[in-house]
């Protein structure tokens, strides 16, 4: 029985990364590896906004960056005044897509898309 999916992106810098995803998405670190703690870099992290979850790894060998995670959200427009209001550039506004769904996409520093779909 599949339990659950989590997607990893790619990351350059985890503090960049941790910064945007929590800082201007609103998600909560729920743990951060690090292989020496007293370096930022390599670090994979488990983020999380309420039952969405994501993973984040400067490992090399983690992901490629420039990867998409969709995103299903109760209200586009609600996220979208939300990231707007922190300041988060929009790649795409809220658009009604033509396979009938609402969706609003951000890029963070590494070219990952983060899609938010109603």
């Amino acid at each position: 029985m599949f339990k659950q999916a989590i997607p990893v992106l790619h990351v350059s810098d985890a503090a960049v990364a941790e910064a945007f995803y929590c800082g201007m998405l609103g998600f909560e670190l729920q743990f951060a590896y690090r292989v020496d703690e007293a370096l930022a870099n390599p670090c994979y992290m488990g983020l999380c906004r309420d039952r969405c979850v994501i993973h984040v790894s400067s490992f090399s060998g983690d992901a490629v960056a420039g990867g998409v995670v969709y995103l299903m959200v109760e209200d586009v427009d609600g996220v979208f005044g939300e990231l707007r209001g922190k300041g988060v550039t929009v790649a795409l506004e809220p658009t009604d897509q033509s396979w009938g769904n609402r969706e609003m996409y951000v890029k963070d520093a590494d070219g990952n898309t983060i899609r938010f779909v109603g």
